[in-house]
């Protein structure tokens, strides 16, 4: 499928959210004037967006994957996950103190971490090809941010904006999958004490390892290796749950163990 949109209109788009970023203020959704654009467009927008963050100075520590529930999917429309960067200058450590205003319209999900131990490229990667390339996995917890108004998002829009990346977070113990099954992974996520989700790997497309090598798969084509030491974010547990200043937000992993994020009192 080949994008609706020719280069410099692309580029219009993605100059549109780099400025967002730098000023905090969200944009109108790219599909309130044009609503027949769809995927392909996106990837085409977020390419330019990602060349010109890469010019800045920033570099990828690996990607992050969305859309990677059927829940999702249905609600969007569509069959297969999105995928965007992540950049290292968003990567942090467990324990960590963010403040809010660092984001426009931030919410916090709880997720899988791949960590990879070897270089893994497509087009014919499988799920058995994706676990011996793993070093082990982590305890993560992600910062999903908009820079599309009110969350107004279609397909184009997150796609465009980066799979809607804001930060992470990911626990310095990784755990070797030999002897369990990532799908059976459980998790309870709690905000300030209290229980507000649960989930379990299989969340994630049916196995956290399958979004490993459909992100191979899809980045081949571009000719894209996923280099050792990359992280992979493989999806939310659960739905997304918005954040307030002061706010502590903590995932338990079995296995895993806990991530832990704060969020600075104002």
């Amino acid at each position: 499928m080949s994008s609706l949109l020719t280069e410099a209109e692309a580029q219009h788009h993605a100059l549109r959210l780099l400025e967002a970023r730098d000023s905090g203020v969200a944009i109108e959704p790219f599909t309130d004037a044009q609503p027949e654009l769809g995927m392909a467009d996106g990837y085409a927008i977020q390419t330019h967006l990602v060349n010109a963050l890469l010019e800045r100075g920033e570099t990828i520590a690996g990607y992050k994957l969305g859309l990677t529930s059927r829940p999702m999917q249905e609600l969007l429309g569509v069959d297969s996950p999105d995928f965007g960067p992540v950049f290292a200058s968003t990567v942090y450590a467990d324990g960590a103190e963010l403040a809010v205003d660092a984001f426009i319209a931030p919410r916090m999900e709880a997720e899988i971490g791949v960590v990879l131990a070897q270089d893994l490229a497509g087009p014919d990667c499988t799920t058995i090809d994706a676990r011996r390339a793993t070093a082990g996995l982590v305890a993560a917890l992600e910062i999903v941010d908009s820079r599309i108004k009110d969350w107004r998002i279609t397909l184009a829009d997150t796609v465009a904006d980066l799979a809607s990346n804001g930060a992470i977070a990911v626990s310095s113990n990784v755990v070797p999958i030999d002897g369990f099954d990532p799908r059976l992974l459980g998790m309870v996520f709690t905000r300030n004490g209290e229980v507000v989700a649960t989930g379990a790997g299989a969340a994630a497309m049916g196995d956290p390892m399958a979004t490993v090598a459909w992100l191979a798969n899809v980045l081949s084509p571009l000719g894209v290796t996923l280099p050792a030491g990359s992280i992979i974010m493989t999806g939310a547990l659960h739905a997304m749950v918005p954040i307030a200043p002061g706010d502590v937000f903590r995932a338990d992993f079995d296995r895993l163990g806990p991530i832990t994020i704060r969020m600075a009192s104002e």
